[in-house]
């Protein structure tokens, strides 16, 4: 199967085994001229099977259209990363035309706390990517981008937005919210950034984060999952300077 689809503004034309991705990638259907062509095979389903494999302890029957979804976006990471986009593991909202991501590790509760600004801010805000969205780094600023891959709740828009602030989520007893430096928060984005095998892509990435640290304010919110945690976290980003 074969489709052609605009994402963070370079178009792809992606050629696949089974429907699975074409299904999910329908609001970003073009007609443009490709840029990239990814095409898959078994062994790139396999091996997207062995890393899910090694890093859930309870096995989940996916279908082979979805693994073969995640082979697709890793090859598309690999093209972008050359091109100053990353691949985040994070929830990514609009409020009134600009970006806040929420990053921390599985469990915490990003969706949740991200679900609270959705009912806190109703139509000021638009969900831009509940699981792994794209940030492109660049001198002029971040910008973070839509895209299928959107995890669980399947929460995604077709939209990129300027990236006001990231913020790095933990549980606590109270709402808390403070800045870091990018000292700080630079290892735990690493953590959360597109791992590349290629040594070119790997330093590639740690440039970017560089970047990423020196545009973008970064935050550590302690919450509890109260839905007064997000007016604390937006008062704080939207006023911060």
């Amino acid at each position: 199967m074969r489709g052609k689809y605009k994402i963070a503004d370079y178009v792809f034309d992606i050629q696949t085994m089974y429907p699975y991705i074409h299904e999910m990638c329908h609001e970003y259907k073009t007609e443009g001229k490709a840029e990239f062509i990814i095409f898959t095979e078994k062994k790139d389903i396999e091996q997207e099977k062995k890393k899910s494999e090694e890093n859930q302890e309870k096995q989940i029957a996916f279908s082979e259209g979805y693994f073969e979804s995640l082979a697709v976006y890793r090859k598309m990471a690999e093209v972008l990363i050359k091109r100053n986009i990353l691949l985040f593991h994070g929830s990514a909202i609009a409020v009134d035309g600009e970006g806040y991501l929420f990053t921390a590790k599985s469990g915490v509760g990003k969706s949740t706390h991200v679900s609270f600004w959705r009912e806190a801010f109703g139509i000021r805000s638009q969900m831009i990517n509940d699981d792994k969205p794209l940030l492109k780094i660049k001198d002029s600023g971040v910008w973070v981008y839509g895209t299928p891959w959107d995890g669980k709740h399947r929460l995604s828009t077709n939209i990129s937005v300027p990236l006001k602030a990231l913020c790095i989520l933990n549980r606590g007893k109270e709402n808390k919210i403070y800045r870091i430096s990018g000292e700080k928060a630079y290892p735990y984005l690493l953590q959360q950034s597109y791992r590349s095998a290629d040594p070119e892509n790997i330093i590639k990435c740690f440039s970017m984060l560089e970047l990423l640290v020196s545009k973008v304010p970064i935050y550590k919110l302690e919450c509890n999952l109260e839905k007064s945690a997000a007016l604390t976290a937006y008062e704080e980003m939207c006023n911060d300077i």
